[in-house]
């Protein structure tokens, strides 16, 4: 048999078979599997209410961000350092939208694949950075509005930081590796 149809078979069957090990184990200790369920679904509706006022404030940040012109000025900014330093300027904006938005940094990326290619070397630094990299800001703002924490010290530094060691990273290992 076939190594990689074993692969796929395998891979198709493991999340539907650890959500029913999870419900067999609920059931065999005496866990009210679907009542617990459904008080998990309320807390979890009402959580998704309180968080509307934070995302309606993110994406009506991300929207004037974009729309004011000031993601085309810090690409004008940093294209100088881009090009002395060898990173291709194409994958600027997708640096710079990343940490805001998950949804607009993958528009950039499907954008970017549509023009240059999904195996071009811009294609494949796309998709690293997406897979490298997180929404920080949206993070920050989402889950630390829905917990109520009022300072978050360090936090949106580490994140930042962090993305830019993504972001750095998967240029270089896509150069390395892909031209």
């Amino acid at each position: 048999m076939n190594p990689l149809h074993i692969f796929n078979t395998f891979s198709t069957w493991v999340v539907p078979c650890l959500i029913l090990s999870a419900l067999l184990y609920a059931y065999f200790r005496g866990v009210r599997v679907f009542e617990t369920f459904v008080e998990g679904a309320k807390e979890g509706f009402g959580m998704s209410v309180r968080l509307i006022p934070f995302l309606v404030g993110m994406m009506v940040a991300i929207g004037l961000f974009r729309d004011s012109g000031a993601l085309e000025l810090l690409i004008s900014v940093f294209t100088p350092v881009l090009r002395f330093t060898g990173i291709p300027v194409e994958v600027l904006p997708l640096a710079f939208m990343r940490p805001l938005s998950g949804s607009g940094a993958l528009a950039i990326a499907a954008e970017m694949m549509n023009t240059h290619g999904a195996d071009s070397l811009l294609g494949r630094m796309a998709a690293t950075m997406q897979g490298s990299t997180d929404t920080t800001l949206y993070v920050l703002t989402v889950y630390f509005g829905a917990v109520g924490i009022q300072k978050p010290r360090h936090a949106l530094a580490a994140g930042l930081l962090g993305d830019i060691a993504g972001l750095l990273a998967a240029i270089f290992i896509c150069q390395l590796v892909f031209k």
